[in-house]
């Protein structure tokens, strides 16, 4: 039984840095490469170092409660992100950023950028907000791309504002503020659209900021799953102690 549970733990932590590797390559390198490595890591060592940990009954115990917070808060994350409490009456909508290859979007970024077109279909009257500056890696700032790709689906120029400067999701939301601030000159509300994952806490952050956000969620490429949640498990759960920005 127990040789079985440690080929599981092991062949899991394989397939997760397998993951990791091939998101590394097909995406830009960020933080939830590094943090999505050592989880694999640690899940392959567990296997590994199993009949030790055992006798170590609060060592054994430490980890396996680790891992089932980080489930549980991913459970949440997914959970979250499933209910869209989107109007269609908002003033305005907010792309955030999710990195660019060189100078065109990811099929990350496409998924939010679609939802963003499927959205104006609905409420032509809204302006849309792209939000995302240059990061390593990327040739334009992102929201010069988002633009292009909106533009191509049809988006008029007129309707998009971009914020060119951010480069974390407590700046999208700040930064896009201060545009729409002063675009309006009057109260607003707007929508967020991200992937499902990353929707609680980008509305945490936008609450933070003082936005009166409603949330439209992109769908998850299910490869991109593994890292990009266990990215988000460690922001969330940074953002719960040490405040969302």
């Amino acid at each position: 039984m127990k040789s079985g549970l440690k080929i599981i733990w092991i062949v899991m932590g394989l397939l997760l840095f397998l993951n990791t590797i091939i998101m590394a390559v097909i995406t830009n390198f960020n933080s939830g490469i590094v943090i999505a490595l050592g989880v694999s890591l640690t899940i392959s060592f567990y296997g590994l170092l199993m009949d030790r940990l055992y006798k170590i009954k609060w060592l054994n115990y430490t980890t396996l409660l680790g891992f089932a917070i980080m489930l549980s808060v991913m459970l949440f994350i997914a959970v979250y992100g499933k209910y869209n409490n989107v109007s269609y009456k908002e003033d305005a909508v907010i792309v955030l950023g999710a990195g660019i290859r060189g100078e065109n979007v990811t099929l990350t970024l496409a998924h939010r950028l679609d939802k963003a077109v499927e959205y104006m279909e609905r409420n032509p009257d809204a302006i849309i907000v792209v939000s995302g500056g240059q990061g390593s890696g990327e040739d334009i700032p992102e929201a010069l791309a988002m633009e292009r790709y909106l533009l191509k689906k049809g988006i008029p120029e007129e309707k998009i504002i971009k914020e060119q400067t951010s480069t974390s999701t407590y700046e999208n939301c700040l930064f896009s503020k201060e545009l729409m601030d002063n675009y309006f000159n009057r109260p607003y509300k707007i929508v967020i659209i991200t992937n499902d994952f990353h929707i609680y806490r980008a509305i945490q952050i936008s609450k933070t900021v003082g936005l009166n956000s409603t949330h439209y969620g992109a769908k998850t490429e299910w490869y991109t799953v593994p890292v990009n949640y266990i990215r988000e498990c460690a922001a969330v759960v940074k953002t719960w102690l040490l405040g969302a920005k």
